[in-house]
């Protein structure tokens, strides 16, 4: 005879990811909404500007925004800023994706200053908007390493300095280790590349480049490149 199997508890689903989406063009709104829907992405509010995208963020704390640069009134850079200064981490981090219609936008380079986490071209297929969404909300930066020196060094030295807390400019606290594995980041190399260059293992790679962004304070390696620039630990032009 058959014993009655003990009953298993269910495990709660995993809440929907959630995201804001700030364009002024309400055809770019509908039309990435629709696609993130179609993913299972809840789409929690949209916003025509700045400071709705901001008011629309402090209200449904969503996990990500696809931000716009170019907005009336308040344009997503300011945006980008309060939305990230008014993060808490017991509320779950908000990551910021900014959406340009050209590549390397001059405008781009004080977004990532801002903390936003990477960029999107508004031409992307929606196979790679989805995915891309998943991805920053997993905690990972969505430029590629090569991509955020080219973009980093295009920029660096022609705009006003960020405006980073104080405690950013101290590298004092990273091992010389963790120093050279901010510097070869900082080139271009990507985790797999570091671990090929200073004959570790990428496990050991991956555990460097958190004590880094931790003990410094930062979002994601794109901060940690944009860091070691601002901080002259590497000057534009330095090769791998």
């Amino acid at each position: 005879m058959n014993q009655p199997r003990p009953h298993q508890p269910q495990r709660p689903p995993h809440p929907p990811l959630r995201a804001v989406i700030a364009d002024d063009q309400a055809l770019v709104r509908t039309g990435f909404g629709m696609i993130l829907a179609a993913d299972g992405i809840e789409v929690t509010a949209e916003a025509a500007d700045g400071a709705e995208a901001v008011a629309a963020v402090r209200r449904t704390r969503p996990d990500v925004v696809l931000m716009d640069i170019r907005m009336p009134g308040m344009d997503g850079i300011e945006a980008t800023r309060r939305i990230l200064a008014d993060d808490a981490p017991e509320a779950g981090r908000t990551r910021v994706v900014i959406l340009t219609t050209y590549d390397l936008d001059h405008y781009v380079y004080a977004a990532l200053t801002a903390g936003a986490c990477g960029f999107l071209l508004k031409d992307v297929t929606p196979e790679h908007l989805v995915a891309s969404v998943r991805l920053v909300q997993s905690g990972d930066a969505l430029l590629a390493p090569a991509i955020t020196r080219r973009l980093i060094e295009r920029f660096a030295h022609r705009q006003e300095p960020a405006r980073a807390p104080a405690r950013h400019a101290d590298l004092s606290g990273l091992t010389p280790r963790e120093l050279e594995v901010l510097r070869l980041m900082a080139t271009g190399l990507s985790n797999a590349e570091l671990a090929e260059r200073l004959f570790l293992s990428p496990t050991t790679v991956k555990t460097h480049v958190g004590r880094i962004l931790s003990k410094l304070e930062l979002r994601d390696r794109v901060q940690a490149v944009v860091l070691a620039y601002e901080t002259g630990l590497i000057a534009p032009g330095t090769e791998p």
